[in-house]
């Protein structure tokens, strides 16, 4: 009850956060299912799609690191409308055309997710304003109740997408038109969230003359990226979500999906179906992490909780059979997302307020980073029936290697409320 109260008492534009923040889940979810599905059918190899999903990466890292870093100080309002103006881009050219260059082209300068997961500067700057709106004392909650949310609406989306696919091809559509429909969708959600996105106030913005007085930083980074302060501090965590990132970008959703149709032949339906389950316990670990959390302190929840949830990732293609091999999956979902709330607030906590969209940017890029180099080579991988399970064992270890460099790196930096 106390929670849902911290909810109530949010001003009226963070809740318009929240509904943009569902709404771009809910369009990220269902296309996650039938992306590389929808490449496959129209005749783009493997490989290819590999490329295709780096360079979807690629372009959303350069156009969330110029628009992040220049929101604080050009308007958080202006940047987010871009972002909304790019998603509606890319999803209209990849439902128009099936020429790679030009899918190229919507992937590079476009927003789009292939792995069900945030992408493009939507993220940063809504964490920073929220950041802004919220009390200290209630930021990782609040944050808790924002991946709750954008989780259940991927789920929908998850199970939407797969049922209307599925809706669609028993009625006699042809499988790519199908999957066709849902990019129109994405689209007109891109335009939906254009129309909100303007509805924002100034007291969203980022608060001017707010820098902490006595500290200075390279004019680069200060002119550049807009950090000063707390430069040294975000480069450092940037590294590590970069490796974390570059780990699960081996096996993102649409990668997962994929390979649980080419290893059990599971039919777009039945895929929707196992990842609205596997959103809905991701929401729920999220939200049980702010009040773990608050126990243990946000860096121990972030790896006490991510650190078993790897293993898991690595049992998935070990399991004999698909009832067991989801078993595995679910499990490894119901705590897999503690460490996002508790790593958005922990980021939050430890910068300057001018710092804030920069330093979420930044971050946020980072991972973006890491994650675009990986699906590259899960192209190879998946191109050679022998290969198909190395993916999940690369993203496991090398998310390993993260939570325990993690932990050695910042156990003595504490945010302010701990």
């Amino acid at each position: 009850m106390e929670s849902l109260r911290v909810l109530r008492s949010l001003p009226p534009d963070g809740r318009l956060l929240f509904v943009t923040r569902m709404a771009r889940m809910f369009a990220y979810g269902f296309l996650a299912v039938v992306l590389v599905l929808y490449l496959d059918h129209i005749g783009i190899s493997a490989k290819r799609i590999g490329l295709l999903l780096t360079l979807t990466l690629v372009g959303d890292t350069v156009i969330s690191l110029w628009l992040t870093t220049i929101a604080d100080r050009f308007g958080r309002k202006r940047m987010l409308v871009v972002g909304a103006g790019l998603m509606l881009f890319a999803g209209l050219l990849f439902a128009v055309t099936t020429n790679f260059l030009l899918l190229l082209l919507a992937a590079t300068i476009g927003v789009i997710s292939p792995s069900g997961n945030e992408v493009g500067p939507f993220l940063p700057i809504e964490q920073a304003s929220l950041t802004q709106l919220v009390s200290k004392e209630v930021r990782t909650e609040v944050f808790a109740w924002y991946n709750l949310a954008g989780s259940i609406a991927s789920a929908v989306g998850a199970v939407f997408g797969g049922g209307l696919a599925q809706g669609l091809i028993n009625a006699g559509w042809a499988a790519v038109d199908s999957y066709r429909v849902l990019l129109v969708v994405y689209a007109a959600v891109g335009t939906v969230l254009w129309v909100l996105f303007r509805r924002m106030t100034p007291a969203a913005e980022a608060p001017r003359n707010s820098r902490t007085p006595g500290t200075t930083a390279p004019s680069f980074f200060a002119a550049r990226f807009g950090l000063h302060r707390s430069y040294r501090l975000v480069l450092k965590m940037s590294a590590l979500f970069a490796l974390d990132a570059f780990g699960g970008g081996f096996i993102p959703q649409s990668i997962m999906a994929y390979w649980f149709y080419l290893r059990f032949g599971v039919s777009p339906g039945l895929l929707g179906a196992i990842f609205f389950v596997a959103n809905i316990l991701a929401a729920v670990s999220a939200l049980a992490a702010a009040r773990v959390a608050a126990r243990i302190g946000l860096i121990r929840t972030m790896v006490f909780t991510h650190l078993p949830s790897n293993v898991l990732l690595i049992l998935v293609p070990l399991m004999p059979n698909l009832p067991l091999a989801i078993a595995v999956l679910l499990l490894r979902f119901s705590i897999s997302q503690m460490d996002v709330p508790t790593r958005q607030s922990y980021t939050m906590a430890v910068v300057s307020p001018d710092e804030l969209s920069a330093a979420a940017g930044i971050t946020g890029v980072a991972r973006t980073t890491g994650a675009a180099l990986s699906p590259m080579f899960t192209g190879m991988f998946l191109a050679n029936a022998a290969l198909w399970n190395i993916p999940f064992f690369l993203a496991g270890g090398l998310k390993i290697i993260y939570d325990l460099s993690l932990y050695r790196s910042f156990k003595a930096v504490r945010p302010p409320e701990e």
